[in-house]
């Protein structure tokens, strides 16, 4: 799962490479356009003031663009992003180090933020209605609380699991924004900017190839156009045609709809094993050896978002889309 060609997470190896693709700019920020449009109005209302943007959160599936949203925010409101998760701020004390190295209009980022331990959670609150940061001092009957103000910020979170943030945290932000995936034509665009960006020879043939099969995700967008390059320069004299992206996606295993290898083990096992189902999650997980929380969190939301999967009170269950996809009939499961 890990080594998945179209995994919605960041590979080890383009970390480093990430940034050299993203949007600085709103104007350069492709889809979500209602997000966009909303965010303009609310930025230059908050400079029209000299005031910190309100707190903003984004949620939804992992790639679809919440860290660059960040950095476009910070850059956009004159100040400098400092970004952390909260998977490493163990204790308040790590919150209270970040936060006490703000300057005024810095965005502080905050990845998967429905993982921060409850203490830290707690002392984030008055930070973001106070501008202030209670830091206790001393040890035993010497300790003392003192309340440490802060420069005006704006704090940025992100997450995939909304429904995992608690009502206090959530209630304290002003701007709450959805993600969602992306469509064919944005990533056509998407994967026509990256190629000028690095310098490959694409037709608008290719692109919408690379688009179409890039599962709603941008960074699986860009993920894929790196590997077709490397394929067109080695078989087609380094131009990506519509042929050459569609016989590069075929030798790198992703189909016409996206899918990898693991996809179709999951349909394909539902179709034939389960008759189409309903089939109950463990059940599922069983037949194609896999996690039930890694098939739950990674494999199931593009093939829900995509409308080939069916999540039911009795269990999973394909649609006709998947039917027709496969080339098999309802009536054979009857």
């Amino acid at each position: 799962m890990e080594d998945r060609l179209v995994a919605n997470h960041l590979l080890d190896d383009e970390q480093p490479h990430e940034g050299s693709l993203r949007p600085q700019t709103l104007d350069e920020y492709i889809g979500q356009e209602r997000m966009k449009e909303s965010l303009r109005v609310c930025i230059e209302a908050a400079k029209r003031r000299s005031e910190p943007l309100d707190h903003a959160i984004f949620y939804g599936p992992p790639g679809l663009g919440k860290t660059t949203i960040a950095h476009i925010i910070a850059k956009e409101m004159g100040g400098t992003i400092r970004s952390t998760s909260g998977l490493v701020l163990n204790h308040a004390g790590d919150l209270a180090a970040i936060l006490t190295n703000l300057q005024s209009h810095d965005v502080l980022f905050i990845d998967e933020i429905h993982r921060l331990p409850a203490g830290v959670e707690e002392a984030l609150y008055p930070a973001m209605e106070d501008f202030q940061i209670d830091l206790v001092i001393g040890q035993g009957p010497a300790t003392r609380t003192m309340k440490l103000d802060l420069p005006p910020f704006t704090l940025v979170g992100a997450t995939t699991k909304a429904g995992s943030l608690t009502s206090p945290l959530r209630e304290r932000f002003g701007l709450v924004y959805r993600l969602d995936f992306y469509t064919p034509e944005e990533l056509d665009i998407i994967v026509n900017r990256s190629a000028g960006l690095l310098n490959i020879a694409i037709e608008p043939g290719g692109s919408t190839e690379i688009g179409r099969r890039a599962r709603g995700t941008p960074r699986i967008a860009n993920r894929l156009i790196k590997r077709v390059r490397d394929f067109a320069e080695v078989k087609a004299e380094g131009v990506i045609t519509q042929k050459v992206a569609n016989d590069a996606l075929q030798w790198l295993g992703v189909d016409g709809a996206g899918f990898d290898e693991m996809d179709r083990k999951i349909l394909l096992t539902i179709l034939d094993k389960f008759n189409g189902g309903p089939v109950g999650v463990e059940a599922l997980a069983a037949a194609v050896q896999e996690e039930k929380a890694t098939l739950e969190d990674v494999y199931e939301p593009f093939l829900l978002q995509s409308g080939y999967l069916d999540r039911t009170a009795r269990g999973r269950q394909v649609t006709t889309k998947a039917f027709q996809h496969f080339g098999k009939t309802k009536d054979l499961f009857g």
